[in-house]
């Protein structure tokens, strides 16, 4: 059993010393995914990786300190995946919102020469047709989530997942697939 598992367990038993031992644990592990997916967002992303990292460990932790019961490593990161998505999606809400000025678009002279804007709306689509996803089939998406949001490799996903690298090949296939037919139709 890995140190993050033993402190996972130890978090779950309800040692109120084992959340503090578990972010130094995970936290460039959690930092590099947040990089990642953050990499994949257009120009003008203003969330920063080191933030995503703090909020998702926040929300992974709970109101009062107290983190949720996880079935391990695996368990998890797909947990801290989630939470990024979360934090990603309603940050594009947010950008997207009228309030916020979600009708006018951010133009740097780079953008404004290549006729590229930044779209939060594409996210927020994205986001709809995981959650429609969600509901046909739970481990394609969350097979996604763990990839885009999540920013592990195909090999890790799977391993987090407990399916084997042919399994998982699958998942990707039809959820790419399924994915991009919803969001051709929106």
């Amino acid at each position: 059993m890995s140190n993050i598992t033993q402190i996972l367990s130890s978090i779950e038993n309800g040692d109120p010393q084992a959340a503090g031992q578990l972010l130094p644990l995970v936290y460039d592990e959690l930092r590099r995914l947040a990089a990642q997916r953050l990499a994949q967002e257009k120009p003008g992303q203003t969330l920063q990786a080191t933030a995503l990292v703090h909020e998702a460990y926040l929300r992974l932790l709970g109101e009062e300190g107290q983190a949720k019961p996880w079935d391990g490593r695996g368990h998890f990161f797909a947990a801290a995946a989630e939470a990024m998505r979360r934090i990603l999606i309603d940050s594009a809400r947010r950008k997207a919102a009228v309030k916020h000025g979600g009708q006018s678009r951010r133009v740097s002279f780079e953008s404004a020469l290549s006729a590229t804007d930044e779209q939060p709306e594409d996210l927020i689509a994205l986001d709809d047709a995981l959650t429609e996803l969600q509901q046909h089939d739970a481990q394609v998406a969350e097979f996604v989530k763990l990839r885009f949001f999540g920013g592990l490799t195909h090999q890790q996903t799977a391993d987090a997942l407990g399916i084997t690298r042919r399994a998982a090949d699958r998942l990707w296939a039809l959820a790419r697939a399924w994915l991009q037919q919803r969001l051709q139709e929106s």
